[in-house]
């Protein structure tokens, strides 16, 4: 089973156990962050494709560590103007590890109906 979820504008194939890198997100190391906007999934060998989400699937990752990445150097340089600029950047992450890919079974009209004359 996998499943290709999107965070912080880039997308993800993910299955259980992977270790990812994504874009940083404002969680602390050891909590537990669910990702519903899952765009595609595949579970024996049925796959599902949303629109633009699955409705019912979501992600659970668990945050392994919030980090920099290496020193990207960036060098701007004009010849013969006696102008450059040397300037470095580290893009901050966060690592994350998925614990497990769901899908929750869409609801029938008639149980929708039930549930929500009930409340």
């Amino acid at each position: 089973m996998y499943a290709v979820i999107e965070t912080g504008g880039k997308q993800y194939r993910v299955t259980e156990g992977d270790v990812i890198r994504v874009e940083k997100l404002d969680v602390e190391p050891g909590k537990t962050v669910t990702i519903k906007e899952v765009l595609v999934l595949e579970k024996d060998d049925q796959t599902v494709i949303g629109t633009p989400y699955v409705s019912g699937a979501s992600v659970k990752a668990q945050v392994v560590e919030n980090g920099k990445a290496k020193k990207v150097v960036i060098y701007k340089y004009k010849a013969k103007k006696d102008s450059k600029k040397k300037q470095g950047h580290r893009q901050p992450y966060t690592e994350l590890q998925i614990k497990s890919v769901s899908v929750r079974a869409p609801r029938k009209k008639a149980e929708t109906a039930e549930a929500e004359a009930a409340e």
